[in-house]
C-alpha cells in the first residue's frame, strides 16, 4: 500500500530520533493512511486516504 494519500499528496517525512544522551539516528513518520470506498465521478473506488482528508470531508465516502 502506498504511504501517500490521494487527496492532498500528504506522505512519510523523516528526521532524526534523539535518545536522551543526544544521540541522532535517522527515523521517519508515516502518515496516517486508510483504504476508504470513495464516489468519483459517479462511480466506487477504493482510495488510500489520510485521516485529515476523511475527518474534513474532502471525499465523498462510499456506502
Amino acid at each position: 500500500m502506498s504511504r501517500k494519500c490521494e487527496i492532498c499528496g500528504k506522505g512519510q517525512v523523516s528526521g532524526n530520533q534523539v535518545s536522551h544522551s543526544n544521540r541522532h539516528s535517522r527515523r521517519k513518520w508515516n502518515a496516517n493512511i486508510q483504504t476508504v470506498r470513495i464516489v468519483e465521478n459517479g462511480k466506487v473506488r477504493r482510495a488510500n486516504v489520510c485521516t485529515r482528508c476523511i475527518r474534513s470531508n474532502r471525499i465523498t465516502r462510499a456506502v
